[in-house]
């Protein structure tokens, strides 16, 4: 039986998160990605999950802005998520996500936003019909948003600044 365990991310995690972001992406963006969310100060939920003390899953929400006009509504944005590949299948990626969107929502969070395989954050309840409505550098069908609650339906996203340098690599 396992014994997977899911805690909030801690500075002594660093590098073993690295590990796993290279090892799910097979390259070093993603990593850095998470590397500047951290130093910037936008993470909002960060967790790992653990096997027999491995780190093998990494999950990160950051501070999103949905702007339209003068208006500016806080979101998240999930960005990334990643599980050793000899872990896949497992269900790690799942309870991260359902453990991190419990922690979203009882911060008061409302919502989220996420680009991926429409299939599988389809199963969290991810919607390109919900993102339809955003202006965004990655509007498409592999936009998907989340609403727990009155959240803005159109506007432009706004990423942390971390994600602008990831889309000029």
């Amino acid at each position: 039986m396992s014994m997977m365990s899911i805690r909030a991310a801690t500075p002594r995690d660093r590098e073993a998160i690295r590990l796993v972001e290279e090892h799910a992406f097979g390259q070093e963006s993603e990593a850095g990605l998470v590397d500047a969310l951290i130093t910037d100060g936008d993470a909002i939920v960060e967790l790992v999950a653990e096997e027999e003390g491995q780190v093998v899953g990494h999950i990160l929400f950051s501070r999103l802005y949905v702007t339209e006009g003068r208006k500016k509504f806080a979101a998240v944005a999930l960005a990334p998520l990643a599980v050793e590949p000899s872990f896949h299948g497992t269900g790690i990626g799942g309870a991260l996500i359902r453990e991190a969107h419990l922690r979203l929502k009882d911060a008061g969070e409302t919502l989220s936003v996420v680009l991926g395989d429409p299939a599988y954050y389809g199963r969290f309840g991810y919607t390109h019909e919900r993102a339809a409505g955003f202006e965004s550098a990655y509007q498409g069908v592999a936009l998907q948003a989340l609403a727990w609650g009155e959240a803005p339906a159109a506007g432009r996203l706004d990423y942390a600044s971390a994600f602008s340098s990831a889309l000029a690599a």
